[in-house]
């Protein structure tokens, strides 16, 4: 053997000993203990099948790494919206419209959410499917409820709720794709809410959100109308604000809580008409050279349980209105 070959094997042996190696969750205590918990909640779930299907979700220093990463600073409206109110968005957003368009079509009249607000969430989402995520389901959830402290509770319960959902939906735990938190399909569902919200909308007995859009678009409509879709209303309004506007009653949260009527008198009026006994919340956007103002109404808090965020829900209104236009021709 010569000195080289020796050399180079060697260094081969140095990156496989430094190479990191995802560590499995069989041995686990916490994954132990939730499957105790499952077991005896008696949904007939075997305990062996599910000590091995733990067994076999790894670790990932990725998902650690990406959930760990110190957050950006918030961005300001003006540029947080450029992520997703792009000439590209929008064209695909139409595409994926031309294909489904009897599907939204039905999913509008059977649950009343507008097909421009369905279609704006997937592509707000997933870019209509096609950035779905990578990372096993089992996995992510895994890591995140056994190496994640911070969060372990939540993603525990949602750990249980992918084990319980696979079983019932006769699902492979170990083929499933999802984003690094274990959100999955086109319309990025957590398991807790698909076993809530997602629907067979297609009536071919299976309830598919990864492949199948007739079953997301269907699931993305049921989800906001269990949480309160009102079809028919108004979604957002623009304001002009007036300098009595006490400055605490902007972005103080997103729950409507204070009448039109209210919001008017104190000189943040609706450019559009609304009822005054409605209520609303104000909010207040940074741009470059300014502030632009905004009355949010009940079904601007239903966008807003899909993602916590004002700005979330704005960028869904916004493109919505924007691909509505296409829709139309």
């Amino acid at each position: 053997m010569t000195a080289a070959l020796k050399r180079s094997l060697a260094a081969l042996c140095l990156w496989f000993a430094a190479a990191p190696v995802a560590a499995s969750y069989g041995d686990h205590e916490g994954a132990r203990q939730l499957v105790e918990e499952l077991v005896a909640e008696e949904r007939g779930l075997d305990r062996e099948r599910l000590l091995q299907v733990l067994a076999q979700a790894e670790r990932q220093e990725a998902i650690l790494e990406a959930i760990s990463r110190p957050a950006e600073r918030v961005k300001p409206w003006h540029e947080y919206r450029q992520i997703f109110l792009t000439r590209q968005r929008e064209q695909e957003g139409l595409e994926f419209y031309a294909t489904h368009r009897d599907t939204f079509a039905r999913a509008e009249q059977e649950f009343g959410v507008p097909a421009e607000i369905l279609l704006a969430i997937i592509g707000v989402e997933t870019h209509y499917g096609r950035i779905a995520g990578s990372y096993r389901v089992l996995d992510a959830l895994a890591t995140l409820a056994f190496d994640y402290p911070r969060r372990a509770g939540f993603f525990s319960r949602e750990l249980k709720s992918y084990l319980i959902l696979t079983e019932e939906q006769q699902l492979d735990p170990l083929a499933m794709k999802g984003s690094y938190a274990g959100a999955m399909g086109y319309g990025q569902f957590m398991p807790s809410s698909y076993r809530a919200y997602a629907v067979d909308f297609d009536g071919d007995g299976e309830i598919d959100i990864w492949n199948n859009p007739a079953d997301a678009i269907g699931s993305v409509a049921n989800y906001l109308r269990r949480h309160g879709w009102r079809s028919g209303e108004a979604i957002v309004a623009p304001a002009e604000a007036g300098a009595g506007v006490p400055g605490e009653w902007f972005n103080a949260g997103l729950v409507p809580q204070r009448t039109v009527a209210e919001l008017n008198a104190a000189g943040l009026r609706s450019a559009q008409p609304l009822e005054p006994d409605a209520r609303a919340t104000a909010i207040r956007f940074e741009l470059e050279d300014g502030h632009e103002y905004w009355l949010g109404l009940h079904n601007f808090y239903v966008i807003t349980r899909y993602n916590h965020s004002a700005m979330y829900a704005m960028s869904v209104y916004q493109l919505s209105q924007r691909l509505v236009a296409g829709m139309q021709l």
